[in-house]
């Protein structure tokens, strides 16, 4: 079995990598201090959200995914309701897992921090 470095440490590794590079990091939600899953919310200029999350592979890995994207609108009402359903999405995911970290990383390019050349 895989050792597993504590949530509260991975998700501080990401905010500092982040700042680094002149981006900006922030816990909205902490879950349990050390076996909690994490949900990232990547953006760019505080646009164009996506939360991902690690999920389990047949081969017993786990690979990050995207499991939600805020979706462009067409006009500044369609834009609206595309946040507010992405926001309530995420809000829904901190009540089902109380031991679920969300983290929003905003930096030019950010699924770089997790591996994926997206």
């Amino acid at each position: 079995m895989e050792a597993r470095l504590p949530a509260h440490l991975e998700v501080s590794s990401y905010i500092r990598a982040v700042q680094a590079e002149g981006g900006f990091g922030t816990v909205l939600s902490k879950g349990e201090r050390d076996a909690g899953t994490i949900m990232l919310v990547l953006v760019e200029n505080g646009e164009n959200a996506r939360a991902y999350e690690r999920m389990p592979g047949l081969d017993g890995t786990r690979a990050w995914h995207c499991t939600r994207r805020q979706e462009p609108g067409a006009d500044f009402s369609a834009l609206i309701d595309s946040r507010l359903a992405f926001s309530d999405y995420i809000e829904k995911r901190g009540f089902q897992d109380p031991d679920l970290w969300i983290v929003e990383l905003d930096v030019a390019k950010p699924e770089r921090f997790i591996g994926l050349g997206v």
